[in-house]
């Protein structure tokens, strides 16, 4: 009897311990709903921007966004166009920073 005593306290600590490591986990690397969609607003925007700004070509440039951090990759006709959609990206509502991955295309 001490020896199924014994396992069924096992099992339960296991069991619990891993629940508690699996929701620490989901919680670190969640977001919750309305980030999400603040991000999204926000990407949206951004490329919005993009597409009204005449230097920009808004089809050659990647919008990422995480927690507010906008990501830019892809290519740029030139090199002053580079910071260009850095600034006009760092202008929309909501944007706490802007990592610029652009490239100038090969001509």
């Amino acid at each position: 009897m001490q020896k199924v005593n014994r396992f069924f306290r096992v099992m339960f600590s296991a069991v619990v311990l891993f629940a508690v490591m699996g929701c620490a986990n989901h919680a670190h690397n969640t977001q919750t709903t309305s980030q999400r969609a603040d991000d999204s607003w926000i990407t949206s925007k951004v490329k919005t921007a993009f597409v009204k700004d005449k230097t920009l070509s808004a089809s050659d440039i990647n919008v990422e966004t995480n927690n507010g951090a906008v990501a830019l990759s892809g290519f740029v006709n030139d090199p002053g166009d580079v910071s260009h959609a850095a600034e006009v990206a760092g202008s929309i509502d909501g944007v706490t920073s802007v990592r610029n991955d652009l490239h100038v295309k090969q001509q």
